[in-house]
């Protein structure tokens, strides 16, 4: 078909279902400027989806600020390090039903069907490549190198955005809802055991999330702690860079083995996860927990079929000593020395740790808030996620927070206890992206009910024009 060809045809379809249509949310206005209906924070895959989401349902007033380059939102093309997507390839997401806008379409339109028929799965670098397609494809409104420092509110259901960067617009802006679709950290952050945070210099040690330079790594020994995929995502990026060594740890005797999302894809889980009491919501997400998302076998093959490479089995780390020399681990199995260390050990979700909102946090209700889980079964982990609307809102401990919460929205890793697979795996996008769409029209809609009530009832313009006059009766008969 060729890409031109497909660009055509996605606004022809999108044009078929009235794409651009005028909004229906009346405008507000500020002696400070321009009120948006809605922020979105964030312009990776969610945050483009869910604009996408909001302009279908006429809410055009809408801007996406993300603080990375163009081009470089999201972890595709930062610290992502996996060669293809463990996202099996057939599975739609940001698309909501339009076929042309499908990783397929695109992909056909630049290789051919046949090349579609020959793929295992998607190549991380595709991905990024579709989602620069994607947003250009739909004229999305992007702002980067734009970050969020602050959310402000300023009454009941507008906040004040505070900015810095290079894109940024203006110092602030007004928003009625905001979105944080800010990714796998974006409900907290990447977690670094007190053992290495404390006790390390920073030279020494590298979380996965981060920048790394592997050139400077080359000929090096690397410890790699953790046992999930982005372990040996980094373990076989490192050995293809040049370093010599990359040995990986991990606490249990074997290996996960078994991805619960794959579970989740086929079994109508993730499409009526809202439908769960909080009692089995907390069970199925504290089992995922549990549970670990495993390598990919091809990528474990990857990784092991360099020389260099060397996985430690029940092998929790006892201590960590740094020096001039490097680092010395202490397992049960003895003491190894190191050259550099690169983290793999997850991330907290909890509001409190994020920088933006630290005006409200104290107002936002956790799940250890609500609810109880019998003696055993508790998470603490799970416990600090926002308890959440099934559209994705900010639910307040308290008065306060009812009216200091009111338009924000969370759509990012810290959605998955409340609404599950969602803002946290491509596979949970396509039934979530709606979900959030109608959380934030409905609350627009009812913020503004009066007002349109009123435009409903004193609505008088015409519609039926026509100028019509009976015919003059027939005259009568003369008898």
């Amino acid at each position: 078909m060729g890409l031109n060809a497909l660009n055509e045809r996605v606004k022809r379809d999108l044009a078929y279902l009235n794409y651009g249509a005028a909004g229906w949310v009346p405008p507000r206005t500020s002696a400070e400027g321009h009120i948006y209906d809605v922020v979105i924070v964030g312009g990776g895959q969610s945050g483009l989806g869910a604009a996408f989401g909001l302009m279908r349902e006429r809410i055009p007033n809408l801007l996406v600020i993300d603080e990375n380059p163009k081009g470089r939102e999201g972890p595709w093309d930062t610290y992502a390090r996996m060669v293809t997507l463990r996202t099996p390839k057939g599975l739609t997401s940001i698309d909501l039903g339009i076929p042309a806008l499908t990783f397929r379409a695109w992909w056909e339109a630049l290789y051919g069907a046949s090349a579609w028929e020959a793929l295992d799965k998607i190549p991380r670098g595709a991905w990024m490549d579709y989602l620069r397609w994607y947003r250009k494809v739909l004229e999305l409104p992007v702002v980067n190198e734009t970050k969020l420092t602050l959310i402000e509110p300023i009454e009941q259901g507008l906040y004040r955005l505070h900015l810095e960067g290079l894109g940024a617009p203006a110092a602030h802006l007004l928003a009625r809802k905001v979105v944080l679709a800010t990714g796998i950290q974006g409900g907290g952050r990447w977690h670094v055991p007190p053992m290495i945070e404390d006790r390390l210099p920073r030279s020494l040690y590298a979380h996965t999330s981060e920048s790394i330079d592997f050139t400077a790594l080359q000929g090096k020994r690397l410890a790699i702690l953790g046992g999930g995929a982005s372990a040996f995502d980094n373990a076989n990026h490192a050995l293809a860079e040049g370093a010599a060594e990359a040995h990986v740890f991990v606490r249990r005797d074997k290996l996960p083995s078994v991805n619960p999302i794959r579970q989740m894809e086929g079994s109508g889980m993730i499409e009526r996860f809202y439908t769960l009491t909080d009692a089995e919501k907390y069970r199925v997400i504290s089992h995922f927990f549990q549970t670990n998302q495993p390598p990919t076998s091809d990528m474990f093959e990857r990784a092991a079929a360099w020389p260099g490479f060397v996985l430690h089995l029940d092998s929790p780390w006892l201590d960590v000593e740094g020096s001039e020399g490097g680092i010395t681990v202490t397992t049960p199995h003895g003491r190894e020395d190191f050259d550099f260390l690169i983290v793999s050990t997850g991330l907290i979700s909890d509001p409190a740790l994020r920088p933006e909102l630290r005006l409200l946090e104290r107002h936002i209700k956790r799940w250890g808030d609500v609810y109880a889980p019998p003696t055993g079964e508790e998470n603490a982990l799970l416990d600090l996620h926002p308890y959440l609307s099934p559209g994705f809102a900010m639910r307040p401990r308290n008065a306060e927070g009812e009216v200091l919460l009111h338009g924000l929205f969370v759509f990012n890793y810290s959605a998955l206890a409340s609404c599950g697979l969602s803002a946290s795996a491509i596979s949970g996008t396509r039934n979530a992206i709606p979900k959030l769409v109608a959380g934030i029209a409905d609350q627009l809609f009812t913020d503004d009910k009066q007002a349109i009530l009123d435009a409903y009832f004193n609505y008088d313009t015409p519609e039926f024009t026509v100028t019509w006059r009976p015919a003059a009766a027939p005259a009568k008969a003369q008898s």
